[in-house]
């Protein structure tokens, strides 16, 4: 017989919030096996002893924020909502089914005024790093790097068009050297000692965010954008680095420190690195080789000659004569070395004047061809050819298993499309707590089944 269903929603019962929890819920592995306590010691300089109203638990704070990087919830107040009516979240958290949820505004007020930089959001993505470490989850032998863009908070129509000074590359010093020792072994005077400054372009600059940047890249759509560096170590995936930028500085400016960083901060012994091709340049390249450290990085396509028109490859370098050959065999011999760090071979006019060749080579006034080849080419051809070995060959075949894959997941799980803050410090902060957030997440995974086995 049809009976009306009657309301339980009043009935009183005895219940544990233990049993409200699924047995292989992913909060109850990353419990087991994550130790949070250090979160406590790291931010107490930052609160009033004996001040104030009492705070709330930092350690619950982070915590409540990695649930929303773990289960892609964008917005804080949504992350509240989510808290009060899911039981598993509040067993995380130690919250009771009573307890009453922190505002909204506490997490946002707390990052404003209190944690308004980027130490305390490292320092815990390092020391999560360093509990892998522990897990033996990381080797730091081999590890990829490379960027995501993540829109920005702002408006693409709204802007103003200012001058940019462009981002200063990390090896600019060591270039200034190796010209100087260039210059002089060809009995040339040294550059004179001169502040390398940075160059300025017009470039748009948000109204809503000025801190991003505005992103211009083929096959990449055009706005205001920050960049995601990330670095992904090549044993079990686990983020060793995340660094985010403005979209307009080129992956390559900031990799040799950020690299630096790693190695000095956890103490990585890197062998290789496996590279997209953005950051196929000599400069790189040669900083790699100065690290003892082979670099494998994927092919760039030089820009494209002129239609009828002979590109570079059409002449041959000859390193016993430092010059190159023309198809019609005459050497262009060394000029000279500039500041950018490039070395200038120049043809002889008189001779190219009676060349057949002349109308498909340059379309110089004075009928001179000149090439140019970086100070530190040869780095870079050797960087080039460990991409051909079989070795080589495997380590870049792995790049969408690491880092592309960790992008992967980082947008598609935990809401990495979109930053969501407004200023570069914001936004470097995000993208600590989402890699941290990722580390937890792929070190519950791995070892919490090997500590606390399924009974078969």
């Amino acid at each position: 017989m049809l009976r009306h269903p009657e309301p339980e929603q009043t009935a009183l019962e005895m219940v544990r919030l233990e049993e409200l929890v699924p047995k292989d819920h992913l909060l109850r592995k990353i419990e087991a096996v994550i130790d949070f306590s250090f979160i406590h010691e790291r931010v107490a300089g930052l609160y009033c002893a004996d001040n104030g109203r009492p705070p709330l638990d930092p350690t619950l704070m982070f915590k409540a924020l990695f649930v929303g990087y773990l289960f892609g919830i964008r917005s804080e107040r949504q992350l509240v909502r989510e808290i009060e009516v899911n039981v598993a979240y509040r067993w995380f958290l130690r919250l009771k089914l009573t307890d009453g949820v922190f505002d909204a505004s506490t997490l946002s007020q707390n990052r404003r005024r209190r944690f308004n930089d980027t130490s305390v959001a490292q320092d815990i993505f390092d020391a999560i790093v360093e509990q892998a470490m522990a897990y033996g989850l990381v080797e730091g032998k081999v590890l990829y790097t490379d960027s995501t863009h993540l829109k920005a908070n702002a408006n693409k129509n709204k802007y103003t068009k200012e001058m940019v000074i462009k981002s200063r590359s990390d090896y600019w010093d060591a270039l200034d050297e190796a010209i100087n020792i260039e210059r002089e072994a060809h009995g040339q005077k040294p550059m004179k000692p001169k502040a390398r400054e940075a160059q300025i372009k017009e470039s748009k600059v948000s109204r809503t965010d000025p801190d991003s940047g505005y992103m211009v890249r083929d096959g990449k759509p055009k706005g205001f954008f920050y960049l995601d560096h990330r670095t992904v170590d090549g044993r079990c995936n686990i983020i060793t680095d995340t660094y985010a930028t403005p979209a307009n500085v080129h992956d390559s400016i900031p990799y040799l420190e950020r690299l630096d960083r790693q190695r000095e901060r956890f103490g990585f012994e890197t062998q290789f690195v496996g590279l997209d091709a953005g950051y196929a340049t000599a400069g790189i390249a040669k900083g790699l080789e100065d690290r003892e450290i082979t670099g494998v990085t994927g092919y760039r396509r030089p820009t494209p000659s002129r239609e009828g028109m002979m590109g570079p490859k059409s002449f041959t370098y000859d390193p016993k004569a430092d010059g190159y050959r023309c198809p019609q065999g005459q050497l262009l011999p060394y000029a000279t070395t500039d500041r950018t760090g490039y070395r200038q071979y120049k043809s002889d006019p008189k001779i190219c004047k009676t060349c057949p060749l002349l109308a498909s080579c340059t379309s110089n006034p004075k009928a001179q061809r000149t090439l140019t080849r970086h100070v530190w080419q040869e780095a870079r051809d050797r960087n080039d050819a460990q991409r051909l070995t079989p070795h080589g060959k495997a380590i870049y075949k792995r790049r969408k298993e690491t880092v592309e894959r960790s992008f992967a997941d980082a947008k598609q799980l935990h809401g990495h499309r979109y930053a969501r803050f407004r200023s570069l410090v914001r936004v470097k902060c995000q993208c600590l707590f989402a890699a941290t957030a990722q580390n937890i997440k792929k070190i519950a995974l791995i070892i919490a089944p090997i500590l606390h086995p399924r009974p078969a």
